[in-house]
């Protein structure tokens, strides 16, 4: 369909200069101009979509990255680490408690778009028994929750 339209805006403007006219008619530029518009309504939607996703794969690639960083920390210290993270809204400035700052340097990282997390033991406190949670970044408590265990892959929603 673009193509037909370059096509006959091509030809228009061939036509335009063999008669030696000096523009488009407002019709012409009106049919561009809604053109242009229902394209943009196309796009404009799927591209926020694309955005959200983005958004929520950072912050499944640092829980990610923060069960390879406490898998690493329980195997070099053969103790479990205990951690929460938080970000300030305003400056933007990443905070833990715990072994956190022990954990950076076995990987852990929170991208832009993790607000927070923390690491939860089950009935017992080894490297097999844990499961970590984040939550995205402009999503309120309710939502933006995402979680992964010692023994599976990232899910949606807090650790149960």
């Amino acid at each position: 369909m673009l193509s037909r339209i370059t096509a006959a805006a091509a030809a228009r403007y061939k036509a335009i200069q063999e008669k030696e006219e000096k523009g488009f008619t407002l019709i012409e530029l009106l049919v561009v101009v809604i053109i242009i518009g229902v394209l943009a309504a196309i796009a404009i939607p799927i591209y926020i979509g694309v955005q959200e996703s983005a958004k929520d794969s950072a912050v499944k690639s640092d829980l990610t990255n923060a069960k390879i960083a406490v898998t690493s920390f329980y195997t070099e210290n053969s103790k479990t680490p205990t951690f929460t993270v938080t970000r300030d809204a305003t400056s933007g400035d990443v905070t833990g408690t715990g072994d956190f700052d022990a954990l950076k340097a076995y990987g852990l990282t929170l991208s832009k778009d993790t607000e927070s997390g923390s690491l939860t033991f089950g009935s017992s406190t080894d490297a097999d028994d844990f499961c970590l949670q984040a939550h995205r970044d402009g999503k309120d408590a309710s939502e933006g929750w995402f979680s992964i265990t010692a023994g599976d892959g990232v899910t949606d929603g807090k650790c149960s």
